[in-house]
């Protein structure tokens, strides 16, 4: 059954060291699992690494921690082309799509040429929990801050803006990202801004934010609104569930 309604968890984690793999699904996957109301059988993850470059490595990482908890993983791999020629079909067969990290712009760029916008969206409509880490995050808001052309942070503003909000992520693990999202929301570039320490994720429904929870005691999550009597950025921190 898909979730109840539109739904998407954007995150700072996701994934933990294994015990005997790589890598293992942490909280907020799991918690990813737990909104797409799969029950009575396996659930389906579909793991995108297009901001990665489709690495076959990290593909593997994902395919063996679905393996350890329980979970069926397929890879929506675009290099160097798709599994099919319909992805629609491919997207809507998954319960939850998880995005890795990485560039965020080359990530959008891509998924333009292949048209993943409008197939990602009527996923999310179906009910398909849209899910992802860092530029997994950003990619479903309406901007946010990057790396993706270089080491000093830059604005994106082509976000595919199912969510009509900013997006910040390694908020308390990279000294550039607050001030960086300070300027952006002052400045109007970006509007409202949610932002998440590492291992925070932020739960929408529909379009509106209903909660924001923590694999990682000790994170948080954020809100920056543009303050138009002082043309400042002010920042709330939100109450955070630890998961």
């Amino acid at each position: 059954m898909p979730a109840e309604q539109p739904t998407i968890l954007a995150t700072s984690g996701g994934l933990r060291p294994g015990h005997r793999t790589l890598v293992e699904f942490d909280k907020l996957i799991h918690f990813a699992l737990d909104l797409s109301g799969v029950d009575g059988r396996t659930p389906r993850l579909c793991h995108v690494g297009t901001a990665g470059g489709d690495q076959r490595a990290m593909n593997a990482n994902m395919t063996e921690a679905g393996r350890v908890a329980g979970v069926d993983v397929s890879v929506l791999n675009l290099f160097t082309m798709p599994p099919t020629d319909d992805l629609e079909d491919y997207v809507l067969s998954h319960d939850v799509i998880w995005v890795g990290g990485g560039s965020v712009a080359n990530l959008l760029a891509v998924w333009e040429v292949h048209g993943l916008g409008a197939v990602f969206r009527k996923a999310w409509e179906a009910g398909v929990v849209l899910s992802g880490v860092s530029a997994g995050s950003i990619c479903w808001h309406a901007g946010g801050a990057t790396d993706s052309f270089g080491p000093d942070l830059r604005i994106v503003t082509n976000g595919l803006g199912f969510l009509p909000h900013g997006n910040g992520v390694h908020y308390d693990s990279e000294e550039q990202r607050r001030p960086k999202i300070h300027e952006a929301v002052a400045s109007g570039v970006l509007p409202k801004t949610y932002c998440t320490d590492d291992g925070a994720g932020l739960l929408y429904r529909g379009t509106e934010l209903v909660e924001a929870v923590t694999e990682r005691p000790g994170a948080s999550a954020y809100v920056v609104v543009r303050d138009d009597s002082s043309a400042t950025a002010q920042e709330e921190t939100l109450d955070t569930r630890v998961l």
